[in-house]
């Protein structure tokens, strides 16, 4: 399903057969409980926000979760039910690399 060489692995909220995800913050569900599994390991208050390996954002206006390999390579297990979520629910996968958003030009004068 995902090769190993990939760095990271994008969850959408379209089932194989093209239909939308329901509830509609699995994603940010999904996220939330991988927020402890971190560099580092879990500290007081990480809870509060998300890991950085297992992201969860709105890509084409499809909600997807972002997986980063270095979740595989620290918590396998963290990393194995994540996909094993997207098998289990028919969702769709794809390997690719989010690239940070461009920097804002400053306004014309």
């Amino acid at each position: 399903m995902v090769s190993p060489s990939s760095k990271e692995v994008f969850i959408q909220g379209i089932t194989q057969d093209g239909k939308t995800f329901r509830p509609s913050d699995w994603a940010e569900r999904l996220a939330g409980v991988m927020s402890s599994f971190r560099p580092g390991g879990a500290r007081p208050g990480s809870h509060l926000s998300y890991s950085p390996w297992c992201i969860p954002t709105t890509l084409n206006g499809v909600k997807c979760v972002v997986v980063h390999s270095d979740l595989r390579d620290h918590e396998p297990m963290a990393w194995d039910f994540v996909i094993n979520f997207a098998r289990d629910n028919n969702l769709q996968v794809a390997e690719a690399c989010l690239l940070p958003d461009a920097p804002a030009s400053p306004p014309r004068a």
